[in-house]
């Protein structure tokens, strides 16, 4: 436990590496700070990155949070990491969407936010040539686990209130907070580890008023290894063999889950990697590649729209 409350600090502080060649022309049109919906009179924001070469019709919603904080410097990391580059290189329109911060939301809030995104691209999905069924769901570290969170309880695909997507391609998540590593967190307990999840899973003070069953089921609620159902879409993870912040066991937790329910999924171990590691970008692509075999129109029968 000690181990993990000294480097959960560390979080705060994690960047995206990567090797987005510096001076180039980028390879997309950006649109800065859309408005895609308001929540108490907070605007919640994206980035949109059109590919200035051919499109291939698909769209990648990118949950851009660290810690679960969403700040623009977070968009940032995930440029360094060269995911805008490389996803509209091959064609992708990208949404780089900030679900808010837990300053202000709980994580079901969050997450909640990430499905009003999903809709917002899926009702303008003319406006952008992305078809709906051809959506894709990425994140790293905490946009990781908002993520896996949405893609497994966001239910099945049809209707206004749709917000699934095709493939979710994830960094490094926090699946369970019930094992961590080989720790059950204690959200009522001292120390930084239990002050994140109480205030992931509760709102301020809320907890004072619960049960310790309501506490534990409110925790599961947020831990998308023990909410996979059959339904879930197919997942590629990707974590570092050797992350002190999120236990490579997190991504094999999720890996057993979606496993136990026939889910296609694959896992990439970084040898060596941490979280992140400086080659990164490297794995981005593999990302892209494996995104273009889900979200081809082979794979999803003949009608992708």
């Amino acid at each position: 436990m000690q181990r993990f409350e000294r480097v959960i600090g560390c979080l705060l502080g994690v960047a995206m590496c990567g090797s987005a060649a510096e001076g180039a022309d980028p390879p997309f049109q950006r649109r800065e700070n859309v408005v895609f919906a308001e929540v108490h009179g907070v605007a919640l924001l994206l980035d949109v990155f059109t590919p200035t070469g051919s499109r291939n019709g698909r769209g990648i919603v990118d949950v851009v949070s660290g810690a679960w904080h969403s700040d623009r410097g977070k968009l940032r990391d995930h440029e360094k990491a060269s995911l805008f580059d490389t996803f509209c290189r091959q064609g992708y329109t990208v949404f780089a969407l900030r679900p808010g911060s837990v300053t202000k939301f709980t994580a079901l809030e969050m997450a909640e936010h990430v499905r009003v995104g999903i809709r917002w691209v899926k009702s303008r999905h003319r406006t952008f040539s992305v078809a709906p069924r051809r959506l894709g769901l990425v994140g790293a570290s905490a946009g990781g686990h908002l993520a896996s969170l949405v893609a497994v309880t966001s239910g099945p695909a049809g209707g206004e209130s749709d917000a699934s997507v095709a493939a979710v391609g994830v960094f490094f998540p926090p699946t369970d907070f019930v094992d961590y590593g080989g720790v059950n967190i204690d959200p009522r307990a001292a120390g930084p580890l239990s002050a994140t999840l109480r205030r992931l899973a509760f709102s301020a003070g809320e907890i004072q008023g619960l049960t310790d069953a309501q506490v534990k089921d409110r925790v599961r609620s947020i831990c998308p290894a023990r909410l996979v159902t059959a339904a879930a879409p197919p997942f590629l993870l990707i974590h570092g063999g050797r992350d002190l912040l999120v236990p490579l066991q997190q991504s094999r937790r999720m890996v057993e889950s979606l496993e136990r329910h026939k889910v296609p999924v694959r896992l990439i171990i970084k040898p060596g990697g941490g979280h992140p590691w400086p080659t990164i970008a490297e794995e981005v692509a593999l990302m892209v590649n494996w995104f273009d075999g889900q979200l081809s129109a082979r794979s999803q029968g003949s009608n992708p729209k």
